[in-house]
């Protein structure tokens, strides 16, 4: 459950990128975000009550599991274009409007992927809801040379380059026949399509910029969270059972960067500098609600 403000946020960056409609699934039924959200303009909100998942099989245990049955049900709602499926805590960002880069697709490409930005920990900045300047990218496949001078001795735990997920976001057409959206990819006729990162529409996720809120998690994250999947054995590992002083010192090193680090991120394109500006953002929103 985020608190309002990161609900709004994510609200109010989206549709300040031009987004048609918004759909919120609130895990929570009786989270008190949600008559705010329900309230705001091309937005529709929705309470994953009981009778909501009784009608839908039953709710599933692993949160990753709602979320896909959530993003199917959003698909089955949606008469738009395109549809994609990110969390809270993910936003995009593209160099130009992404009505241009969606509407640039040529129409037999039914999927995009967005590759994901980690949101680093800069604790001089002002607090903006979500607080990032620095979005380092994967450091996998041809990047992996780049993961001892930027991650040091952590690299050894994180082989796949970024310590959120690397997976992908997805965008789908959803009026394809036999397509489906789920948590990170798109199916077609039960296929898992493949396609490339879209070199312009891309993802920052604000999974560890803030210490506290990462440390705090870490326990779930490590059981059933992000970090439990076969790809981040090493990781959690490394990170189950070790010392205070050997996690500050981890998050230190993987979540922080220097001038060093910037320069060889920027030079491998592996570097968005963005001021996303949430709080003025949120501001405009309310003010055009009333």
């Amino acid at each position: 459950m985020a608190p309002e403000e990161q609900v709004l946020a994510f609200i109010a960056h989206h549709l300040a990128l031009g987004a048609s409609r918004l759909w919120l699934y609130f895990d929570d039924p009786d989270d008190p975000v949600f008559a705010r959200a329900a309230s705001l303009p091309r937005v529709t909100a929705t309470r994953c009550t009981d009778w909501y998942w009784a009608i839908r099989g039953g709710r599933a245990d692993r949160h990753q599991n709602r979320q896909a049955r959530n993003a199917r049900d959003a698909q089955r709602a949606c008469k738009l274009d395109w549809l994609g499926h990110i969390d809270v805590d993910e936003f995009l960002y593209a160099p130009g409007p992404v009505s241009n880069i969606l509407s640039s697709i040529p129409a037999n490409v039914p999927n995009l992927l967005m590759e994901p930005f980690e949101a680093m920990h800069d604790p001089s900045l002002p607090d903006d809801i979500f607080t990032a300047r620095n979005f380092r990218g994967p450091l996998s496949r041809h990047h992996r040379p780049l993961q001892p001078a930027i991650f040091g001795p952590a690299a050894s735990v994180i082989p796949k380059g970024n310590l959120g997920h690397t997976i992908r976001k997805s965008f789908c057409r959803p009026a394809v026949k036999g397509i489906s959206l789920r948590l990170h990819m798109v199916f077609l006729n039960k296929e898992q399509l493949r396609a490339s990162f879209h070199p312009d529409l891309r993802l920052l996720h604000f999974h560890a910029q803030d210490p506290v809120v990462w440390h705090n998690s870490l326990p779930f994250r490590l059981q059933r969270g992000a970090y439990h999947w076969p790809a981040d054995i090493k990781l959690k590992s490394y990170l189950t059972g070790a010392s205070e002083e050997i996690v500050r010192e981890f998050y230190q090193a993987t979540q922080t960067l220097t001038c060093e680090k910037i320069a060889v991120l920027q030079a491998h394109d592996r570097l968005i500098t963005a001021d996303l500006g949430l709080r003025a953002k949120v501001q405009a929103l309310l003010d055009d609600a009333l």
